[in-house]
């Protein structure tokens, strides 16, 4: 887009994490912020720090309490936001969940959550302002998958089919609106210091903390995924890959794919060898 100032942005999952940190990103921009999460006091939270910034005491943000999963709830969102700002220029559809367990031992109740959130968030999402994008003299949509897209990873079959989805549709969607004034960016994050590993669900609590507080210390900082977002709507990029690890995976799978799946079966392996070790039964 050529133009951020005074455009109107939607980001989903904005009460922390990445979500938080694009909208402050946005703002910084000169955007008129709608902000969704289904978390009202992360919201809350959110904009009190916006208008905690210089600038945007002209330009409050809305605040829609939702769940990106829920359908009905999705279709309504539009006119509410239509309503506090009058347009729809930019959707960020970042909202999240996370499930570490191995397949054997994921229940099938635990997978439709992740698709529910992680997919179908997404395509809520679009869904529902896709025709207000259409409308706009200029806009863009932007899609947050992961690098678990493209590379699967033990523990988190259902979180990685969910971004591979996300990806797929991404690029369907880039195709189908090559000729309109809609850009369309996917964006892969690599490991990020969010909460989205604490908030979710867990076969081996121990285990989960444990990666929660290495995700803590080694992960980017979201600042740097939200900078990498809006340097995507700018330049109409169709695809952003950010955090070191992710640039270092994505080199790594165009150079040698077979190299990089016989490292996460190599981690695969660990990984049941360490649950045998605590006595769990055998996967499969």
């Amino acid at each position: 887009m050529r133009e951020l100032r005074d455009r109107v942005a939607v980001v989903t999952g904005a009460g922390s994490g990445i979500g938080q940190a694009t909208a402050m990103a946005l703002s910084d921009a000169g955007c008129r912020l709608a902000l969704v999460d289904r978390d009202p006091a992360g919201l809350a939270a959110t904009a009190e720090r916006l208008r905690a910034r210089p600038g945007t005491a002209e330009r409050p943000p809305s605040q829609h309490t939702a769940d990106v999963a829920d359908r009905a709830r999705m279709m309504a969102l539009p006119a509410e936001v239509l309503d506090a700002h009058g347009a729809v220029h930019i959707v960020v559809n970042n909202a999240g969940v996370n499930l570490t367990a191995p397949f054997s031992e994921m229940s099938l109740d635990d997978f439709d959550w992740v698709m529910g959130v992680d997919l179908m968030g997404v395509v809520h999402g679009c869904k529902a302002f896709l025709p207000h994008l259409r409308a706009a003299d200029e806009a863009h949509l932007v899609n947050v998958s992961s690098m678990a897209a493209i590379l699967g990873l033990p523990t988190q079959s259902g979180y990685c089919a969910a971004k591979a989805a996300v990806l797929a549709f991404t690029e369907s969607l880039q195709c189908e609106l090559s000729a309109t004034r809609v850009g369309v960016t996917c964006v892969l994050p690599g490991t990020t210091s969010t909460n989205i590993l604490a908030r979710g669900r867990a076969a081996d609590p121990a285990g989960h903390q444990r990666l929660v507080r290495l995700m803590a210390l080694f992960g980017a900082r979201p600042e740097q995924v939200a900078r990498a977002i809006v340097r995507g709507i700018r330049q109409r990029r169709p695809r952003v890959v950010a955090c070191p690890d992710a640039w270092l995976l994505a080199a790594l799978e165009q150079a040698s794919p077979g190299m990089t799946r016989a490292a996460m079966r190599w981690l695969g392996r660990r990984l049941e060898s360490s649950r045998l070790s605590r006595g769990a039964a055998p996967a499969g």
